[in-house]
């Protein structure tokens, strides 16, 4: 089983922390400050328990006035990056500073800066260019909407790639682990310009950013989305791929529209499924189901095919829920039959938990899902 994330905080980094700590802090009894992190509660806590007792610790350590407190993080920044070699070969392709920081300076701002906007504001445009600050973002468009969302789009026009990303990043209705943001999910009118600067950009990490937007977009104003694209399509490559795989969910959705501006025809009876059979139809939790099938194109030409199947997963109330997994996306010879085997792994993984029962796997061709079949999963 993978290691948890909270073990991130261990030791050896609180022995780099520290150090780089006395950089800004001259007198800091380092001992004294990671007892007060280890302390008895420590192996108790989560991840994001972790991280706010860090931060509750280290103000402590820190001025009493914030700006004082969020001067001397900014000092400690510069430090870092004129210490430590890494920070010559910054790039769009990785961050400067590792997670663990991230996670403990911006939720410095997060959980004290709220009410001081400007400090705040100037803080997180320097701290994101060495980690990401796209989740103490969030709270602060709750609180200061119209002019978060000014902000962002200034952002969005910024000279270091981290700051762009941010703007776009920071403003995604639906970001994982984040605050949700209500009012953007209802009317992501104030997202668009931003992703409009930003759609050319050349910094990867950026583009994968808009991708990702539009995707949250797309699953509560999917028309929205849908309209874009086809304002879009075909500007040049770059912006191809961030329509597409801004597109994912609508696409395993088998939204019809979007399948038909990305060359995905409805099947008709001349593309089948056929011959599907399970050969692991009892798996264990940490293996594999195991199914194969024949995929039948009986056009006379080669044909365009979205192959995916569906996992519906036993829930704790009994229930089933749905996810969609790709296979393959590609032409097909015509007149052919495909022999297509996959393996699903139930390994444990720390983002799903498996529920022992009933589960079906369904083959999903262009959009259109066929005969659901059973299999029994075991502890």
């Amino acid at each position: 089983m993978a290691e948890p994330f909270k073990n991130m905080y261990n030791e050896p980094f609180f022995e780099r922390f520290t150090k780089d700590l006395k950089l800004v802090i001259h007198d800091l009894d380092a001992r004294e400050f990671v007892s007060r992190i280890m302390d008895k509660e420590w192996e108790n806590r989560e991840l994001k328990q972790r991280c706010r007792h860090i931060t509750t610790v280290l103000k402590k350590f820190l001025p009493a006035d914030y700006k004082e407190a969020i001067a001397k993080i900014l000092e400690l920044l510069d430090h870092v990056k004129s210490t430590h070699p890494d920070f010559s070969k910054i790039d769009d392709k990785k961050f400067g500073l590792t997670l663990e920081y991230g996670a403990i300076l911006d939720n410095y701002v997060e959980q004290y800066g709220l009410d001081d906007y400007d400090t705040s504001v100037k803080a997180i445009e320097k701290i994101t260019q060495f980690t990401s600050c796209e989740f103490v973002v969030h709270p602060f468009i709750i609180r200061y909407p119209e002019e978060m969302m000014k902000q962002m789009l200034v952002w969005s026009k910024h000279e270091h790639w981290g700051v762009r990303r941010l703007a776009s990043e920071g403003c995604r209705p639906r970001l994982p682990w984040a605050m949700a943001l209500p009012d953007l999910k209802k009317d992501p009118a104030p997202i668009l310009p931003i992703l409009e600067n930003l759609k050319n950009d050349p910094a990867r990490f950026v583009r994968l950013s808009v991708a990702n937007n539009l995707n949250d977009i797309s699953k509560d104003n999917p028309q929205i989305v849908i309209d874009l694209v086809k304002r879009w399509k075909g500007e040049s490559e770059e912006v191809d791929w961030i329509i597409k795989h801004g597109c994912r969910t609508l696409l395993k959705q088998g939204n019809p529209e979007v399948m038909e501006l990305f060359g995905f025809d409805c099947i008709g009876e001349n593309i089948s499924m056929e011959d599907f059979q399970i050969s692991t139809p009892v798996v264990k939790v940490g293996n594999s189901l195991e199914f194969s099938f024949n995929l039948r194109n009986g056009n006379h030409k080669k044909t365009k095919i979205r192959l995916e199947y569906g996992i519906y997963y036993q829930k704790a109330n009994g229930t089933l829920t749905k996810k969609v997994h790709k296979i393959s996306e590609k032409e097909y010879a015509g007149n052919s039959t495909t022999h297509i085997t996959r393996k699903h792994s139930f390994r444990m993984v720390t983002t799903r938990k498996f529920h022992p029962g009933l589960h079906q796997v369904a083959v999903v061709i262009n959009g259109n899902e066929f005969e659901k079949h059973d299999f029994e999963l075991i502890g």
